[in-house]
């Protein structure tokens, strides 16, 4: 009944009103006879006087609509509803004892109207209060909604509670501040606490969400306050910024949720905009993987910087359409060119970068799962380094002006077939450059994406989303994390910053352990993990055991000869490479044991040549 009062049209709002409104005045007109005459049905006087029934009535409500009662809004009422009510009563009163000095009306005592004035008055007032108070403020008796505390009792927080009142899906039950001044006092009709009683009213009041509404907080605070809530057992959300309070657009669907990037407390450094378009600006760019994760961002991010032609390279159908239909849409004057190919097949990867008059290349593809590269060693082998290969040689035939390889840091001292791959990717284009090529060769070596292909983040989200258990293969493994698109600017800088077989390294930030990321994650989700102080949880969090070729930890670096560039976040580093002569043997012998499906020859071509590796399982 309620939420069917609250989805009607305002019209039929305001006709119930002033419905109810001629009632209370009829009610008040027959109370203030029984008050001045000590009975309650003075039936012979109330016949006598019938016309004030209807006169009351009927100069009470134009008045009321004239003086603006039924535009008040009934959740946000205030001294309106007073100075209405006050003054429509008022002259009402006025003319009807006008009327009677007039008629001369005897049998109508004179102190009846000044009766009618007082509890008219009251009862018209106190009727859209309850009304507010049944449809508005009663919200913890709701079943059906989201119990929702609010974080900062502020200007902020005052606007966010009444947008809430009028959803369908959160039921505000009580505020959040770290002003003690504030603290017991309420607002809106609702209880601030401190938050020394978050877990308290968690508990208590059976709070689903927590919407973070201190829009004026800076980034590094909000980082540390929502790596706090995120011990708690209950979804975080927050308002975007301080323009949506000066802009008025503080309201439900101002909120969004919290990433996962927000609870590791690393802030983006503002990329430098000359970088950025030094190797792409009016030039013709091909992204190799391009509808993967990391390629995808690429596409966005390269797009932006006004290229003259994008070439999407990618040997997924689907992936391939889906990133070229996203940037079609763009209002980007580049030419968008989609290649459905191989980077195994180099006389095609050869030929589309003479066509297209390629001037720079970021080699994003690759197979990077680790178990599913250990189980199937030789393409693993032949995608990564072979596809390197093709592309490398492609590139320094047809002149073009610079290469990017992504790499990462699983090729450092790998323990995994993927690692040693990628290291062996690097050690192409080393060998490459030292033969003193035009093209300028360049990697960039980072650590897990947060949100990519095969990462941990949407493997959590989507087992807590199945009801758990949430997988973890080692109690103490860790791994350093970076969200996509800091990555994807930092690859475009350092590729900028390259004179030449540069091995980039970017900074991780600390390493997160991985155990810590799914409790977290689970507790931003509003559940409780399973666990020994907790036994009556939602998630249970599952050791699994290593799996083949996986570290517990990773490394950025082999050696100690590292540099800091002229970035903050971009080191450079020294590593021991090969020569030209024997990275084409080693080509050919990967080419053979893809024939021959000869998976111990590819293992035994990476222990000789990839320095510290060294395969778990021995």
């Amino acid at each position: 009944m309620k939420n069917k009062l609250l989805n009607l049209p305002r019209f039929y709002k305001q006709l119930i009103m002033l419905i109810v409104d001629v009632l209370v005045l009829l009610f008040a007109v027959w109370f203030s006879f029984a008050l001045r005459l000590g009975e309650p049905w003075p039936i012979e006087y109330m016949q006598a006087n019938w016309w004030l029934f209807v006169m009351i009535p009927a100069i009470a409500i134009p008045l009321f609509i004239k003086l603006g009662l039924y535009r008040a809004v009934l959740q946000y009422m205030g001294i309106k509803v007073f100075t209405s009510s006050f003054l429509a009563i008022s002259i009402t009163s006025l003319i009807v004892g006008f009327v009677m000095m007039i008629f001369r009306e005897a049998d109508l005592p004179r102190s009846v109207i000044f009766i009618f004035w007082f509890v008219s008055n009251t009862l018209v007032i106190t009727s859209r209060f309850l009304f507010k108070g049944i449809l508005y403020s009663w919200d913890n008796f709701v079943n059906d909604r989201k119990a929702v505390i609010i974080y900062g009792a502020g200007r902020a927080g005052a606007q966010l509670i009444e947008s809430l009142r009028k959803s369908h899906d959160y039921a505000p039950v009580a505020f959040i501040d770290d002003d003690e001044s504030k603290k017991g006092t309420i607002i809106n009709y609702t209880h601030v606490y401190g938050f020394k009683d978050l877990r308290y009213v968690i508990k208590k009041r059976k709070a689903k969400v927590l919407l973070l509404a201190i829009p004026s907080m800076s980034e590094i605070k909000k980082k540390e306050l929502l790596k706090k809530l995120s011990k708690y057992p209950i979804e975080v959300k927050v308002l975007p910024s301080v323009s949506s309070i000066v802009n008025g657009e503080v309201s439900i669907e101002s909120i969004k949720k919290v990433k996962v990037e927000d609870i590791l407390g690393r802030l983006p450094v503002e990329p430098k905009q000359s970088l950025l378009k030094k190797n792409i600006t009016g030039k013709n760019v091909m992204i190799t993987g391009a509808g993967g994760s990391i390629g995808s961002e690429l596409c966005r991010q390269i797009l932006d910087l006004s290229p003259k032609k994008v070439i999407l390279f990618d040997h997924s159908e689907f992936n391939l359409y889906s990133i070229h239909h996203e940037l079609s849409k763009s209002k980007k004057r580049a030419q968008i060119i989609p290649v459905l190919a191989d980077v195994t097949d180099a006389k095609k990867v050869s030929k589309i970068i003479h066509e297209e008059c390629v001037h720079t290349i970021y080699h994003a593809a690759a197979y990077k799962h680790v178990p599913m590269v250990e189980m199937n060693a030789v393409e693993g082998v032949y995608n990564n380094a072979v596809g390197t290969f093709n592309v490398a040689v492609a590139a320094h035939k047809n002149g073009v002006e610079n290469l990017v390889l992504i790499s990462t840091d699983k090729a450092v001292r790998p323990t995994n077939v993927m690692g040693a791959s990628k290291r062996f990717a690097e050690l192409v284009l080393q060998a490459l450059h030292k033969k003193k090529s035009k093209t300028c060769f360049s990697m960039v070596r980072f650590g897990n994406v947060l949100d990519s292909a095969g990462s941990v983040v949407p493997l959590f989200r989507s087992q807590i989303l199945n009801g758990g258990p949430v997988t973890v293969t080692h109690r103490d493994v860790t791994r350093y994390f970076m969200s996509i698109p800091e990555a994807v600017q930092l690859v475009l800088q350092a590729g900028a910053m390259a004179k030449g077989g540069d091995v980039f390294v970017l900074d991780m930030g600390e390493p997160i352990r991985i155990l810590d990321l799914a409790y977290r994650m689970v507790h931003l989700s509003g559940l409780t993990p399973i666990d020994e102080e907790n036994p009556d949880g939602d998630i249970k969090i599952k050791v699994t055991g290593l799996r083949p070729g996986e570290k517990l930890y990773e490394e950025l670096l082999i050696g100690d000869d590292v540099v800091q560039s002229n970035h903050p976040r971009i080191m450079q580093a020294t590593e021991v490479d090969l020569e030209w002569v024997e990275v084409e043997k080693s080509i050919k012998i990967i080419h053979k044991a893809h024939e021959q499906h000869d998976e111990q020859s590819v293992r035994s071509l990476l222990l000789k040549n990839v320095d510290g590796y060294k395969p778990a399982e021995n």
